[in-house]
């Protein structure tokens, strides 16, 4: 034989060529004993060893990934059998591989559902019976076997041969405890108030409106208080923030002693709160209404030694099968709120349908997106009224009061009165101040021209308390480059008494910009004079009630001429308002003022 050849059990090993062959059938010999040949062909199976060793080298990647993935891995038989668990699932069922195999997998996979603690279906077993991939319900919780309790998402599969037979099924799953935790985090501080923990106004009106839907599918009955607490903004502006966020948070769990655990109480913002009373007829809403009032009257606020006593208004409202809307129900009981207020506060107030006080709020709460939309379209416009100087000579001349007037949606004007009760209610007033100061600024040359005069522009309360109000102004005066000389402002007495210290500090750092001020209504409010004195004004406008009658009551005439004398004394201008006649004129003439302004002076004109 050309090749030497070595027999080796049943293989048959030719020297030069280094390969493996394997014969099925025996070699042939001659009569010397010399080899012929194989009496069948052999079968190469270096293929095959590739093969076999590709299969190997796949089967440890896997191994390996599966080692190495961060879910949770099982596989099972088409029984739902373990076969194979990865460390991460030995992990988080809290049992090894090794004592696992064979066993069912719903003896160490065990999962309920995290709020109602009812038993969840396997998902390897749904699979497996419907033959596809399949999910985890929500909100499912893993029982380890230790007993803890792991937050986990899922899907399983089955696996099939190559004839599409179901040989066994795998799952794969994951902790998400961290982020089913962080959602209800979230999900809490979305419907919570961050201070109190409280449902916030959001939340709120959700449970009322299922409230309301429910009243009217099964005849329910509930109640709904809005309160607003009385004298909170006191402990605010005297202590700080700090001191008016402990009251709340102490006020907060006063309120939870005095409400069942089926009602919900709400902080809605600020000092308001709202309380859903279930199952509650008006009778005894009214009751709680008034306990809860009665409570909070006898609590005593305790902070850095000052003692604080606090109360609160409350507005009550019925929610029954006629009740109308969400926004009905919140709307009467805002109004029902700020009626106890107007009632002299530390009251209960009970809406009625006919209610004309509540219906007067609403029309008030009406106004609110007309004043919006007015603001935003210009639907305002500028009035100006002189104020004549009774002696020129000794005087810098006339002056303008400047109006604000609301034109419809007819192009009818309507009067401040109509609107400013209800803007001044809902917080819109320093809204309209920065409106009618930014309009008349912007278009000045046009509408004042070249007239040297003094105009005086009336401001609200929440303007003199706006902290930004200041530079607003600053930033007007240098945008549009008007004189500050030409700029009085007005503010009411009552306003002034109200906050006087942050009033006298307004006041001068607008004389120190050139700026005039004026003091309107004068004589209305209580120790007027006294109050005088703290307040550096140019002008004093004595209030038209004691001006229209002064020539017939002698009382207001004295009144008049008290004002006058000590104004003259300290230096500061009088203005006499609701001069409406010639007799009137004379009068005040005699008693030296030094302005008049009304209809029997000017009537008020367009600005421009």
């Amino acid at each position: 034989m050309d090749n030497p050849v070595v027999i080796i059990e049943n293989r048959v090993v030719v020297a030069n060529k280094v390969r493996w062959t394997q014969w099925h059938n025996r070699m042939l010999f001659d009569e010397q004993g010399c080899f012929i040949e194989f009496q069948s062909v052999g079968r190469d199976i270096t293929a095959l060893k590739q093969i076999e060793e590709t299969l190997f080298q796949e089967k440890e990647l896997a191994q390996v990934t599966l080692q190495s993935i961060g879910d949770a891995v099982i596989t099972t038989d088409a029984f739902g059998r373990i076969q194979y668990l990865n460390p991460v699932a030995e992990s988080l069922l809290g049992c090894s591989e090794t004592s696992a195999q064979g066993v069912l997998l719903e003896e160490v996979f065990r999962i309920v559902h995290e709020t109602t603690r009812e038993k969840v279906q396997n998902p390897i077993e749904q699979a497996l019976q419907e033959n596809r991939i399949v999910g985890l319900a929500n909100h499912t919780v893993l029982i380890a076997q230790n007993g803890q309790e792991i937050a986990i998402e899922d899907s399983a599969a089955p696996i099939r041969n190559r004839e599409g037979q179901v040989i066994g099924a795998v799952m794969v799953f994951h902790d998400v405890t961290q982020n089913r935790q962080l959602s209800r985090q979230l999900s809490w501080q979305a419907s919570h108030d961050a201070l109190t923990g409280l449902v916030n106004r959001q939340e709120f009106e959700r449970r009322v409106e299922q409230a309301l839907r429910l009243a009217k599918l099964d005849y329910q009955v509930y109640a709904l208080c809005y309160l607003d607490l009385d004298r909170f903004k006191i402990v605010n502006d005297t202590c700080g923030h700090l001191a008016g966020d402990e009251l709340l948070r102490q006020i907060t769990a006063l309120l939870q002693e005095k409400i069942r655990k089926t009602d919900t109480l709400a902080r809605l913002g600020g000092d308001e709160f709202g309380l859903l009373l279930t199952q509650c007829m008006p009778e005894q809403a009214l009751q709680v209404a008034n306990e809860v009032r009665e409570c909070v009257q006898e609590f005593r606020f305790v902070w850095e030694k000052q003692v604080f006593s606090i109360g609160v208004s409350i507005g009550l409202v019925g929610i029954d099968a006629y009740s109308e809307s969400l926004a009905e129900i919140i709307s009467t009981a805002d109004a029902a709120c700020y009626t106890a207020k107007n009632r002299g506060r530390n009251h209960v107030y009970v809406a009625q349908t006919d209610d004309q006080e509540r219906l007067q709020q609403r029309g008030q709460m009406q106004w609110v997106s007309r004043i919006s939309q007015a603001l935003e379209s210009d639907c305002f416009c500028l009035y100006a009224q002189r104020i004549t100087a009774i002696a020129p000579a000794d005087q810098n001349g006339d002056h303008y009061e400047v109006l604000l007037r609301l034109r419809d949606a007819q192009g009818n004007l309507v009067l401040p009165m109509a609107f400013i009760p209800a803007a001044e209610r809902y917080n819109l007033m320093h809204l309209i101040d920065r409106w009618v100061i930014r309009t008349l600024f912007r278009n000045w040359s046009t509408l004042v021209g070249d007239k040297q005069s003094i105009y005086a522009i009336n401001l609200s309360g929440s303007s003199i308390n706006d902290d930004q109000f200041i530079d607003f102004l600053y930033e007007q005066f240098s945008l549009y480059s008007i004189s500050p000389q030409y700029i009085c402002f007005e503010i009411t007495e009552t306003v002034a008494i109200a906050n006087l210290i942050k009033a006298k500090q307004f006041i001068q750092s607008l004389q120190q910009m050139g700026c005039r001020f004026a003091l309107d209504d004068f004589g209305v409010g209580m120790s007027s004079f006294a109050y005088l004195k703290s307040l550096p004004v140019d002008y004093l406008k004595i209030d038209g009630s004691f001006i229209r009658n002064i020539v017939e009551n002698s009382v207001d005439d004295a009144i008049v001429t008290a004002i006058t004398r000590i104004s003259s004394v300290m230096g500061i201008q009088t203005i006499a308002e609701f001069v409406e006649n010639n007799a009137i004129l004379e009068r005040i003439t005699t008693l030296g003022i030094d302005y008049a302004q009304g209809y029997g002076i000017a009537l008020p004109h367009p600005l421009g």
